[in-house]
């Protein structure tokens, strides 16, 4: 996979050296020479990942990477500090900063490249949700990216799979006081924890006693229930190897053994917060998606849903040869609740009205609010006499009991008027049905209101 990627150092030989490198393997590089210049190439949007040294004159690149994590337009750029700093001290001053993995100078190629690799593929997915959530911000909804960019981290629950004793205990003792830790030894029954539970990450050996712990990394990244859950490595120096591999497949992360304390717990953070992040940009996303086709109010789906669907649901029935009724619903002198009781009381009536609305019909049935207090029910395959008895249910479920306003200090008597109407063989249109229902409707207000009145013949 192709990407842009920012070399930020102070030392010209130093960047050239990354840059033939990286050019080799067929990525777009781009050089800045100092922090702010990289800040804004970053914000401007013209790098997938960032190559940071530490030490630059001015701002360094541990004040970099943090303004890049604090700012929600470069939260999600993957940040790989690179630097001669080779005590732990350094990488976890790297990783509270923000940063996404620290590579020690000289740098493995081969380590460099995987991780470039599997950042920018993260990086890809990201993306794609960062497009679909600012589209939330048309909907009044706020500011996703400011909101994922707060999480802190912490407060996770994590699955630890390790059979070693010793070395599963070091792990909860280092991650306890932050997380819910839970261990298991056999690496089977992991995997069914994992897929039930509701595990934040999971930290895996790769030494595991007649496993292989990368397998089981493999059957969690490819499972639907935990293929978002992020999976960090634990490896011996000696299965770089095994670590490459594991990062070709889509594992998040690894420590290498004697694993540093402070170093477990930032990359666990680092973790746990890039997939909060994810989630609470999907979220975002659908939420975006149901204010797209819902209504806000009631729940149900608005008229821009009913007119997307209605037109494809006639026409099979078209096809089929099979039966499909309207029903138009409208409640009676709704106008004057509002007048006597206030709109918040005709938002109250409007919400009970739905849900009552809800219980008396079927998953495949489009229940729509139409505009004000009408609403809007497609019946596939009902005949007339099947709607007109859903109507009727309906219209005596509103009329039985007293709707509940003013948070349910006060109780009012409500009514509603519904109309019937049914596919007939010179229908053109959806909308031919809609109009018979419409003018039933108005028949039945006019008979006297709360009543049930079909299509006439």
């Amino acid at each position: 996979m192709s990407a842009r990627i920012l070399i930020v150092d102070d030392l010209f030989p130093n960047v050239k050296l990354l840059e033939t490198k990286l050019t080799m393997e067929y990525f777009d590089v781009l050089a800045a020479m100092n922090g702010p210049d990289a800040l804004a190439i970053c914000a401007k949007g013209l790098c997938d990942l960032v190559l940071l040294d530490v030490m630059m004159p001015g701002m360094d690149g541990f004040e970099v990477c943090r303004r890049l994590k604090n700012d929600p337009n470069t939260a999600h750029l993957p940040v790989v500090m690179v630097t001669a700093l080779d005590q732990p001290s350094d990488r976890l001053r790297g990783l509270d900063a923000g940063a996404d993995d620290f590579l020690t100078k000289p740098i493995d190629d081969i380590a460099l490249f995987a991780r470039v690799r599997s950042l920018v593929r993260l990086k890809a997915v990201t993306d794609e949700l960062r497009c679909r959530a600012l589209a939330s911000r048309d909907f009044g909804m706020g500011d996703p990216l400011a909101l994922a960019t707060a999480e802190t981290g912490l407060n996770a629950s994590l699955l630890v799979v390790e059979d070693r004793a010793s070395a599963a205990d070091r792990l909860s003792s280092a991650l306890g006081q932050h997380y819910a830790v839970t261990v298991e030894a056999d690496p089977h029954k992991a995997l069914v924890l994992a897929t039930d539970g509701a595990f934040d990450l999971a930290l895996v050996s790769l030494d595991l006693q007649d496993f292989d712990g990368l397998r089981l990394c493999s059957q969690l990244r490819s499972l639907d229930r935990t293929r978002a859950m992020p999976v960090v490595m634990i490896a011996e120096p000696h299965d770089k190897a095994r670590v490459v591999r594991g990062l070709d497949f889509g594992v998040h992360d690894y420590l290498m053994r004697p694993v540093d304390r402070n170093e477990l717990v930032a990359r666990v953070r680092t973790q746990v917060r890039r997939r909060r992040f994810s989630d609470t940009l999907r979220g975002a996303v659908q939420a975006s998606m149901e204010l797209a086709i819902m209504d806000g109010l009631t729940g149900l789906h608005n008229r821009r849903y009913l007119d997307s669907h209605l037109g494809a649901l006639f026409e099979e029935a078209v096809q089929r040869g099979r039966p499909v009724a309207a029903l138009m619903l409208d409640i009676d002198r709704f106008k004057a609740i509002n007048d006597t009781w206030g709109h918040e009381a005709g938002d109250e009536v409007l919400r009970a009205f739905a849900d009552r609305i809800r219980t008396h019909t079927r998953g495949i049935d489009i229940v729509s609010r139409y505009g004000g207090e009408e609403v809007v029910i497609i019946l596939p395959d009902a005949e007339a006499t099947e709607a007109h008895a859903i109507a009727e249910r309906i219209r005596e479920r509103v009329e039985a009991l007293p709707f509940a306003i003013q948070r349910d200090t006060l109780k009012i008597a409500v009514t509603v008027s519904i109309g019937v109407s049914w596919r007939r063989p010179e229908d053109t249109s959806p909308g031919d049905m809609l109009k018979r229902a419409d003018r039933a409707l108005y028949r039945a207000k006019h008979a006297g209101r709360n009543r049930v009145e079909a299509a006439a013949a």
